[in-house]
């Protein structure tokens, strides 16, 4: 390995023999001039590391306030990180970032995606790529090696994922490989959805919206280069420990069953034992299924824990205690409780029982189990492109509870058929009117649940009671839900203590919530909440004051930047009792010796850039984020309970306090912008009028909660 200076790759960071691992190059492509030009990727590392915290970087730079997801001045910012290539588990996963289309109101948003792309565009000679501008008429990209053309794709305009997965590599050979947009994307399905291989998608945030504005149907890359690792002892290491014990790196076992309560049916799968992307040693697609397809074909497909709700939604998820609050002797992350390859119990664990007690799902009955229906659904999903979690969690979820609630009667939303989750002709039919803004309806839920609900009549069909909803934690009883599951940032809810994946401790859901709160999407996809067993009671006793629980959020924010940004994911990362990994993961593929405690100050670094955006470009203020998931908290959870008002936003000044964030404005002080390395970020905000003054006292006037419809209906019908 060599034997790098720190101090003088610092002074010197323009000097691309001093770290392994990166290509150098970001490539810069203008679909409205057709010009490509390049960034060097040594001008932001090591300091902003890869991935994510380089995006933010860009991002706050060079767009400006006021740009919306479908203007010419949106960019679409690509990067992979320094393990990526290298064999390190994981490394093969990459991130983006725009304004997203799918997000309510239009804001910066991210995602994160896993399939051969990334790998591809490192042998290529790039560490990411800004795709700005808009072509008129379709086109897509080609990068190989060093040549990057804009070509036309008038022929693929129009064809489903797999179609054009394929036409692709007709083209160009399997060789390349690809992002693809499907019909939903071309025609602005605010929820559209990037696919690479093995069906991984940039779900979140609207960004096959992002491309179909530009007229991008796809970006195809080639490589014949390669990457070093600075350390190829380490990472045989790294490959023999990461996963080990506890997430095995063995083939999974895959189940007989669907592993969802209340299925009674047999999966048929194929032996899916994948990892997506390449060099990872976790074979973490469980259900690789033979499935019937919506449009005539038979054939595979991947789905997870969201896609399990579309085949039968007798109750939630269950999930045992130690899923978020784990020991030492007994840690998995939370999918892998969808398969059966975690290890054995360590029967030894003193805080075994407590650990493994299991949170009595709520019982809501929408829709009876349908193999058939199910598959046919995500099918569609996969082919159109479009986000399964708003289809699955969400849209169906809405159509039953408002079907079982009468709202619909007299109505066939555009299909000629009575609004029924059980009829698979009349959700094709629905679903394929969306994809393709087919009519009023179809039209109207292209723009996304959230304002297609507002343009419907938010009181009605958002805030009606649905009366079918039962907590098993208190004998059956039943607890009130509205009939649509907002999360907030126009996106469906997930673990925030009630809906799907909701039936957690109140601790685990003001969790959640905080972090969807700071975000502008769903962030549990790569910020599940963890904490060590240790700290649960202190928790359980006061969740809104606990040191710990506090700790435990800024922990897993800034474990998710880490993740995106030098690569791995939630399946590996983070490793609570190994807080070294991502560390010794960077170190092994740069050479670089960044200590854990820098690489904590880079994801500090990235969230900050983040939260300057949604302040400069979005106007973002504590009240309005505290406002966006208080709804979800004023709807009780399974067992009976809400969250208090003024406790929860004493909880936030505990937060924001711990950022270094002033408590009435949610802005960071010009002292935590330069404690992280962004005096310039701090003048650029004192010169917009952004950048608080620290006071003297704490501000603790937190108003009257915002009002709730949905409070005000159980009210009325008690």
């Amino acid at each position: 390995m060599p034997n790098y200076d720190k101090n003088d790759i610092l002074a010197n960071p323009l000097n691309k023999d001093r770290l392994t691992g990166y290509s150098g190059k970001i490539a810069r492509i203008d679909l409205t001039s057709g010009e490509v030009s390049f960034l060097d990727t040594y001008k932001y590392v090591p300091k902003y590391v890869g991935g994510r915290i380089i995006i933010n970087r860009i991002f706050f730079d060079e767009v400006a306030p006021g740009t919306g997801a479908f203007d010419e001045g949106n960019k679409f910012i690509y990067m992979n990180g320094p393990t990526t290539g290298t064999g390190i588990p994981a490394g093969g996963r990459s991130a983006a970032a725009a304004v997203g289309a799918a997000v309510d109101p239009e804001q910066f948003t991210w995602g994160n995606i896993g399939g051969y792309f990334a790998t591809e565009l490192k042998y290529a000679g790039y560490d990411g790529f800004i795709v700005q501008g808009k072509a008129d008429h379709p086109v897509y990209i080609c990068i190989d090696d060093d040549k990057i053309e804009i070509l036309p794709a008038d022929d693929m305009w129009g064809l489903k994922v797999h179609d054009t997965q394929a036409a692709l590599v007709e083209k160009h050979g399997s060789d390349f490989k690809s992002m693809v947009i499907g019909p939903a994307g071309e025609k602005l399905v605010r929820i559209a959805t990037i696919t690479t291989s093995s069906d991984s998608v940039f779900g979140k945030g609207g960004f096959g919206a992002v491309w179909g504005s530009k007229n991008l149907k796809a970006i195809v890359v080639h490589g014949t280069g390669m990457v070093m690792p600075s350390d190829i002892e380490k990472l045989g290491y790294l490959r023999l420990n990461m996963n080990n014990p506890s997430m095995r790196p063995s083939p999974v076992l895959h189940l007989d069953k669907l592993g969802v309560p209340g299925s009674e049916f047999d999966v048929k799968y194929d032996r899916g034992n994948v990892a997506c992307s390449p060099g990872c040693n976790q074979r973490c697609n469980a259900l690789l299924m033979d499935a019937p397809g919506a449009f005539g074909q038979n054939g595979n497909h991947i789905e997870k824990c969201v896609s399990a709700s579309t085949y039968t939604w007798t109750t939630d998820i269950p999930a045992p205690v130690g899923q978020f609050w784990p020991t030492e002797k007994n840690y998995c992350a939370p999918c892998k409780l969808l398969g059966r390859d975690f290890p054995v119990p360590d029967f030894t664990d003193p805080d075994f029982e407590a650990q493994a007690t299991l949170i009595k799902p709520d019982t809501y009955n929408l829709w009876s189990a349908d193999y058939e229906r199910g598959s046919i659904i995500n099918d569609i999903c996969n082919e159109m492109g479009i986000d399964k979690w708003e289809i699955d969690v969400w849209l169906l979820t809405w159509l039953a509870m408002c079907s079982k609630e009468h709202l619909f009667d007299g109505m066939d939303l555009g299909t000629g058929m009575e609004p029924d989750v059980e009829n698979t002709e009349f959700i094709k039919t629905f679903l394929m009117n969306m994809c393709t803004r087919e009519g009023y309806f179809g039209n109207l839920f292209a723009e996304g649940m959230s304002r297609a609900i507002k343009e419907m009549g938010y009181e009605k069909y958002s805030e009606t009671i649905y009366h079918g909803r039962f907590s098993n934690e208190l004998g059956g009883q039943r607890i009130d839900v509205p009939v649509s599951l907002h999360g907030g940032w126009g996106q469906s809810v997930h673990w925030q203590g009630r809906g799907y994946e909701g039936s957690v401790e109140k601790p685990t859901w003001l969790a959640a919530n905080i972090n969807r709160m700071m975000s502008t999407r769903d962030v549990n996809t790569v910020e599940h909440f963890h904490s060590k067993y240790e700290y649960h009671a202190e928790a359980m006793a006061d969740p809104y004051h606990s040191p710990h629980l506090i700790e435990a959020i800024i922990n897993v924010q800034n474990n998710a930047e880490i993740k995106d940004s030098v690569m791995s994911c939630e399946w590996q990362s983070p490793h609570p009792w190994w807080p070294e990994m991502e560390a010794e993961m960077f170190k092994a593929a740069t050479g670089y010796p960044m200590t854990p405690a820098e690489l904590f100050d880079a994801a500090y670094r990235s969230k900050l850039l983040f939260r300057a955006i949604l302040i400069k470009n979005h106007g973002r203020t504590r009240r309005k984020e505290v406002e966006e998931v208080w709804r979800v908290m004023s709807i009780p959870d399974s067992w009976n309970d809400t969250a208090d008002w003024q406790q929860f936003n004493e909880m936030v000044d505990l937060c924001y306090e711990a950022r270094g964030w002033d408590l009435e404005t949610g802005w960071p002080y010009r002292e935590t912008y330069e404690k992280y390395g962004l005096k310039d970020v701090a003048d650029e905000m004192e010169k917009l009028g952004l950048l608080p003054e620290k006071p003297e006292k704490r501000w603790n006037d937190y108003g009257e909660p915002p009002f709730v419809l949905f409070s005000e209906n159980r009210k009325k019908e008690a």
